[in-house]
């Protein structure tokens, strides 16, 4: 039996091309009664569906009103800080940061180390807010210090630029080295692209670290290998990052073909 609320969840059904968003299909026709954990679980299974399209506002709106069931009736800070995300990303077609910073704001009060982190991102790029370093390089501490990868290795960032820190690129290379070091295998998807791809850029200009266009061509290939994964998995805001990754493999390959000797095998 489908699970019901008020009707909403079947005319939604209804209204969705299976062709085009078959996982959210998929999804709700396999909500069972005895399936179903409650509000929460309902609204992250159907944000994590069909994450390369945009979403029709009608599942938006539903989705952001199970989230705010959920803060209204127990003052839930993971449905904060993810309902925060979802205006983040305009899974809707379009960032609306000024609530995204409202909603991660009150989860991080509460202690929610991912919604501190994502302020660390909001306040490192000026979502909403004016560039404050200091407070991004805050945010990102206290996710560093609970085990965050992507807090951790913005820390790398700050100290390889310069922001409220110190510039000091050796710091930021060792950084880097130790999120690819005590990286588990399920935080490899979210964090391995990135950090590689700082890894290559800082190998092939010798940045921080001695030149090494070898393994600056290695960084760059397997970060290409993660970020396409990234973006085709709905992290669209990679994409930049993909194509880095891509052009770093022609930069090092450029470079090394340059030190290879000038004669020539003669034979087949």
């Amino acid at each position: 039996m489908v699970l019901q609320l008020d009707g909403t969840l079947e005319e939604i059904r209804e209204q969705l091309d299976p062709e085009e968003f078959p996982e959210t299909v998929a999804c709700i026709d396999n909500m069972q009664d005895e399936d179903f954990g409650g509000l929460y679980e309902l609204a992250s299974e159907l944000v994590n569906c069909d994450k390369t399209k945009q979403m029709p506002q009608y599942l938006f709106d539903f989705i952001v009103f199970l989230y705010k069931e959920c803060i209204d009736g127990g003052d839930d800070d993971r449905a904060m800080c993810d309902l925060g995300a979802l205006y983040y990303m305009g899974r809707n077609g379009e960032s609306d940061f000024a609530e995204a910073l409202r909603y991660y704001e009150m989860a991080a009060d509460r202690g929610n180390r991912q919604a501190q982190e994502n302020l660390g991102y909001c306040y490192y790029y000026g979502r909403n807010v004016e560039v404050d370093y200091k407070r991004a390089f805050h945010y990102f501490a206290l996710g560093a210090f609970d085990g965050h990868l992507n807090s951790l290795y913005k820390i790398g960032d700050m100290y390889r630029n310069g922001y409220y820190v110190e510039k000091n690129p050796q710091e930021a290379f060792r950084i880097y080295l130790h999120c690819m070091g005590t990286m588990t295998e399920d935080a490899e998807h979210f964090i391995a692209g990135p950090v590689l791809l700082r890894l290559g850029e800082m190998m092939l200009s010798g940045e921080g670290t001695e030149k090494d266009l070898r393994g600056a061509l290695v960084c760059f290939q397997k970060a290409e290998a993660f970020l396409y994964s990234m973006v085709m998995d709905g992290e669209i805001e990679y994409r930049r990052s993909l194509k880095a990754s891509i052009d770093g493999q022609t930069k090092a390959r450029a470079e090394m073909e340059k030190t290879l000797p000038e004669r020539e095998w003669k034979y087949d």
